[in-house]
């Protein structure tokens, strides 16, 4: 819990000027006035990509969460449908995503495919990782 607390205020700053450029975007899912569901989605710049070589911009899943009470209702797959269309609609032709091994499944069954992506944490200002 302490590592969210740590970003909040970072993540708010990082937000607001793509939610005002609309790079940030996304949807949610309400059940009798309480949101139960939201997908978080990000519009980036990236190099032509084999995968994409004419346009210079991929779609991003930033994060998708249903209540545990909601899961295994359909409300994943109808956010993860809605954000592909989105996507589709604002022209990108690619998009990626970080699974978790509880969302796996969802996403192999909506077309998407493993890739060779790895990542490490790097020192930044003197700080480690």
């Amino acid at each position: 819990m302490m590592a969210i607390a740590t970003m909040a205020v970072p993540f708010r700053e990082w937000l607001a000027p793509r939610l005002a450029d609309e790079r940030y975007f996304g949807f949610m899912v309400d059940e009798d006035g309480r949101t139960v569901g939201g997908i978080g989605l990000l519009e980036l710049t990236w190099p032509p990509h084999p995968s994409h070589p004419h346009d210079d911009r991929r779609g991003y899943v930033l994060n998708l969460y249903v209540e545990p009470t909601h899961r295994r209702s359909g409300i994943a797959r109808s956010l993860m449908m809605e954000a592909q269309g989105e996507m589709t609609r604002r022209g990108l032709s690619y998009a990626t995503l970080h699974a978790t091994s509880n969302g796996r499944k969802l996403y192999e069954r909506l077309g998407w495919a493993t890739t060779s992506e790895m990542a490490t944490p790097l020192a930044f200002d003197g700080m480690p990782a």
